[in-house]
């Protein structure tokens, strides 16, 4: 089986990590491809003086960074959940791209079997103002989505903490 696991570091996505290393057993056969996508930046302003373009390459770069960490921390909760069974892991972090897009995309060009998201738990105004990546992935993916959500009472509804 393909397994294709999105992740944004936050403990949404970490325990959509832990339920999908729970469901495999160790006598099945799968592929996991853990990603992270970083969103494109745009300043609407310009500078003359090099102060916005700093600031752009310090944004650009922390969020590759925290992209990295989140496949990175993906990977070693897999291989430890996953010690012995027989399931070869994989990552990428994408950049430039819309989560949205990026997730559907990958998951026809690898021809995934399942995708695998957390769920913010946003209502649904929160929802409707700020979009939702698990919706459009439910809506879009040419396979089978799961998408986990928290125990609500260890999350705060729309955060990551």
């Amino acid at each position: 089986m393909k397994i294709l696991i999105a992740t944004d570091g936050s403990k949404f996505s970490e325990e959509a990590v832990r339920q999908i290393a729970g469901f495999l057993s160790p006598e099945e056969n799968s592929l996991l491809k853990v990603i992270s996508v970083v969103e494109p930046f745009s300043f609407p302003v310009t500078d003359a003086f090099g102060v916005v373009m700093d600031a752009y390459r310090e944004t650009q770069k922390s969020a590759n960074s925290e992209a990295e960490k989140a496949v990175a921390d993906a990977r070693v909760l897999l291989e430890s959940s996953l010690d012995g069974n027989n399931v070869r892991i994989t990552t990428e972090v994408i950049r430039e791209k819309y989560p949205k897009n990026a997730i559907v995309e990958l998951a026809t060009e690898w021809e995934s079997d399942l995708v695998v998201v957390g769920s913010h738990g946003y209502g649904f105004w929160d929802r409707l103002l700020l979009g939702s990546v698990s919706s459009a992935v439910v809506h879009h993916a040419p396979c089978s989505v799961l998408v986990v959500r928290g125990n609500n009472n260890n999350y705060s509804e729309g955060t990551n903490e």
